[in-house]
Parts: C-alpha cells; sequence; structure tokens
C-alpha cells in the first residue's frame, strides 16, 4: 500500500508540471468505486490507454482498491500503470477536485451504491465524489456504472436523482444477442456501450446488425 501511495503522489506531481500531452483531444476521468466488479474499470483502462488521443485521470477508493486484491489478481501498480494520471482519493486539491480544470467528462466503473448516494445528494467526501460533482455542475457528462443486486428502494430512488441530475446509468447488464458467451465478452460489451458515450469506438463491441 505504501508503494501504491508514493506512485500515486508521482504521478500527481508530475501533472502539475504539465499542460494537457500534445495531440491530446480528450481528457477523461475514470474512477473506481469499491463495488463488486473492480475488473470492468481495468478493462476500462486497457482500452483507453490504447488510445494515443485520450488523456486518463484515474482515482481509486480504499473499498476498491480492497476488491481488486479479492476479486482478481491483479496488482494496483498494474492498474495505475494504465492511467495517464493517478489522483490520491483523500487529495481534495488534486486538479480533477476544480471545474477550471477542463475535462470531456467521467466514468465511474463500478459504482458502488456509496458512490451513487454521495453523488445523488451532493455529498463530495472525497476526492471520486468532488470530481463528479464538478462535472455535472460545469455540465460535463458523468457516466456510471451501478453494480448491486437486487436493487433497494433507496437505491433506485438515488439511481433516478442521478439520471434526474443528468447522469447517464450504465447498469452493467448481461447481453444475449451477440454471441458473448463469456465474462470478457460480456465485460467488453459494457465497456463498448460506455465509450459511445463519448464517440469512441471499440472494435470488440458487437453492435446488433438486425435481422430480416
Amino acid at each position: 500500500m505504501q508503494a501504491f501511495v508514493a506512485v500515486v503522489l508521482c504521478k500527481e506531481k508530475l501533472q502539475q508540471q504539465m499542460p494537457i500531452m500534445e495531440g491530446i483531444i480528450m481528457r477523461l476521468i475514470v474512477g473506481i468505486s469499491g463495488a463488486s466488479g473492480v475488473v470492468m474499470g481495468y478493462y476500462l483502462l486497457k482500452v483507453l490507454h490504447q488510445l494515443s488521443d485520450v488523456e486518463t485521470h484515474l482515482v481509486v477508493t480504499e473499498g476498491a482498491m480492497k476488491n481488486f486484491s479479492l476479486e482478481t489478481d491483479l496488482t494496483m501498480e498494474q492498474v495505475i500503470s494504465l492511467a495517464d494520471v493517478v489522483h490520491d482519493n483523500k487529495n481534495m486539491a488534486a486538479s480533477i477536485s476544480s471545474g477550471s480544470f477542463v475535462t470531456d467528462g467521467m466514468i465511474i466503473i463500478p459504482a458502488s451504491m456509496k458512490t451513487v448516494s454521495g453523488i445523488a445528494n451532493g455529498f463530495a467526501e472525497n476526492l471520486l465524489l468532488r470530481a463528479a460533482d464538478v462535472s455535472l455542475k460545469e455540465n460535463r457528462k458523468v457516466v456510471m456504472i451501478p453494480r448491486e443486486m437486487p436493487l433497494s428502494r433507496i437505491h433506485l430512488k438515488n439511481l433516478k436523482k442521478c439520471a434526474d441530475y443528468g447522469c447517464i446509468v450504465i447498469p452493467p447488464m448481461l447481453t444475449f444477442y451477440n454471441e458473448s458467451n463469456s465474462i470478457e465478452k460480456q465485460v467488453n460489451h459494457i465497456i463498448g456501450k460506455i465509450l459511445r458515450q463519448f464517440g469512441i469506438q471499440f472494435d470488440k463491441f458487437v453492435e446488433w446488425k438486425g435481422r430480416e
């Protein structure tokens, strides 16, 4: 954990010393919160890492770090290496905490019900929530992938509030029409749905072509 924090602080310091990278046309914030399914965040980062014209700013909650160790064989170093800039979730002075730092939006994958509640009620107690709050107040796109089942009335109410405030809610639903017969194909379908919200095409996303 100490090594992880050191890498985060180093990446934040480097980011403070440089403007948006040359050739970048899109800047996205990726938040990974402590719901089950953190591997979806890793898949998203892998895709964005391959796009030379997209700059990614990553913030990972403490719960998400725990879930990476419980649900995957990935180290945090492997995860954060895919982002251009990594922010400490406790650093409320990070660049992404301010609306004057221009981004094209934010993706929260997965979004825990605690995170959904924080966004729905404007309770920006950490950097991930503050970044989402800023994105909404600046009329920037916020895409959330809520991960919970079943959903209580409280969960549904908070998700509706988020949608009413402008968030795009993409539940990680199973897909059956495109021969997604593996977990990886299911995740790729979700990633493709997310990226299309930002006009990004994903070659592993299989769209419906229609049938006669």
